[in-house]
Parts: C-alpha cells; sequence; structure tokens
C-alpha cells in the first residue's frame, strides 16, 4: 500500500490530533490546554528524545497508540518530519487502509488524540530532538501492534504509481 505525502491539513488531521503552530503575531496566544487535562491515575511525563534520520520511501510496518492520553511532540532541532496515522478497525486494530502521512516543518508540533495509532516519529533529512508530553501509570501505556507494510511516498511518486492507496 502507498500512501503519497500532504502538506499540514488541520481538518483532515483533526480526527487524528492537532498541529501545534504558533500565533501569527506578537500579542496573540494559542491555546493548547485542552489537550493537558489531567488524566485520573496517571502522571504527567515530560522528556526529550533524539531520532536518526530516515528518507523516502518510508516502509512502516508497526504503530502504536496510547489508549488513556494524548501525546504531544515538539521539535527542539528538525529539519522536516512524518507523522504518519490511521484509524481504528471495528475491532480497534489498526486500519493501514486509512493511513494518512503528512510532511510536517520545523515550524509545528503535533499531538495526538488518546488511542490514536500512530508510527513512530520520523526525521528526514538528519537526526531530530523532540520535546515530548504524556501522562504515564497505567500498565497498558504503550501498545504497539504490527501492520502489513505501508510505504509512504513523495506526492510525484504516489502520482506515478496510480494514486495514494493500491
Amino acid at each position: 500500500m502507498r500512501v503519497p505525502l500532504r502538506a499540514p491539513d488541520a481538518g483532515l488531521f483533526a480526527p487524528f490530533g492537532a498541529f501545534i503552530d504558533a500565533p501569527e503575531r506578537v500579542g496573540v496566544r494559542r491555546m493548547y490546554s485542552d489537550w493537558l487535562a489531567a488524566v485520573p491515575g496517571l502522571a504527567p511525563q515530560f522528556h526529550t528524545n533524539r531520532v536518526a534520520a530516515s528518507s523516502l520511501p518510508l516502509t512502516i510496518d508497526r504503530v502504536e497508540r496510547h489508549p488513556h492520553a494524548p501525546q504531544v511532540f515538539l521539535p527542539l532541532d528538525v529539519s522536516r518530519y512524518v507523522v504518519t496515522v490511521m484509524a481504528a478497525d471495528a475491532a480497534g486494530a489498526p486500519d493501514p487502509v486509512s493511513a494518512l502521512a503528512f510532511l510536517l516543518p520545523p515550524t509545528l508540533g503535533v499531538v495526538y488524540r488518546a488511542g490514536v495509532w500512530h508510527a513512530g516519529m520520523t526525521a528526514l533529512d538528519r537526526e531530530a530532538s523532540f520535546g515530548v508530553m504524556m501522562w504515564r501509570g497505567a500498565s497498558d501505556d504503550d501498545v504497539f501492534a504490527a501492520i502489513p507494510p505501508v510505504h509512504v511516498v513523495a506526492p510525484a511518486a504516489a502520482g506515478a504509481a496510480g494514486g495514494a492507496h493500491g
């Protein structure tokens, strides 16, 4: 299955979470507090991580989700990165046919809704560092699943191969 990279589209991404961006002008404040609500029985955790550089096309054969709380990623030292998400099927398993991939610039962060299936953070061009916030404390904070390979490709490569899925 081939999935073309898309430009950030907040409306298309909304079922999976939100993009975090800076205000356009001085004095404007963007609020993301709704994503930071306390989760009973879990404690907030903030850490930084560093991920290796990848190149296109990407092959994704494993995804993860965090069933109890949102997960926030803020780029600290990033060139470009890819966010890949997918819906759950009727049984709650990841549905690779629904996969979407977004190419994000270093000026956008991302927050995943609780329970959203997503690939691990994928940096392009060079290694990257992110600040990560989530809530932990349950035995199943991190759930991983193997999926049939999803190939994330540049938009031109997807068009040459006959579309997004196939």
